[in-house]
């Protein structure tokens, strides 16, 4: 699984002109799965992105998660993460999961995070999305559930 983790001040997804997610101070996340995941790369991502230690602190260090600071998570499926455009100049995706395995993996994610945090929003899992992002710091980091950066 792959996560690119946004900090921000707020956040929204809108599908065909309407918001269907929405949230204040908090995470936005989107999510690719890979061919290769399972469960235990779910709980993996889960965890390091709730407990991501990233808000400030009354020093103004950052050192409290997601989690510290009673934080909103708005979850966007983004199989494009695992767009490999190492050759030529179209990218191959042949690494992504898609359907409904995908999907599966997705709500299993996303059911994971509502079991930790109070609200979280979510995109439409395969539509065409408009994503609105204001990004807090900026803070913006890369999580890969095989560890490979």
């Amino acid at each position: 699984m792959r996560a690119v983790v946004q900090r921000v001040n707020e956040s929204k997804v809108l599908v065909e002109g309407k918001i269907v997610g929405e949230i204040r101070k908090g995470l936005n996340v989107l999510i690719g799965i890979s061919n290769d995941d399972t469960v235990d790369d779910i709980k993996y991502i889960r965890d390091k992105i709730l407990n991501l230690r990233i808000f400030e602190d009354e020093n103004g260090k950052m050192n409290k998660s997601l989690i510290d600071i009673g934080g909103e998570l708005l979850v966007i499926s983004q199989f494009t993460l695992y767009g490999d455009c190492r050759k030529g100049r179209r990218p191959n995706f042949m690494r992504a999961l898609s359907g409904d395995k995908a999907e599966k993996l997705y709500d299993e994610f996303v059911h994971q995070c509502r079991s930790v945090i109070k609200k979280v929003e979510t995109g439409v899992f395969g539509a065409d999305m408009q994503v609105y992002i204001e990004n807090d710091g900026p803070v913006t980091l890369l999580l890969e559930s095989n560890k490979e950066f």
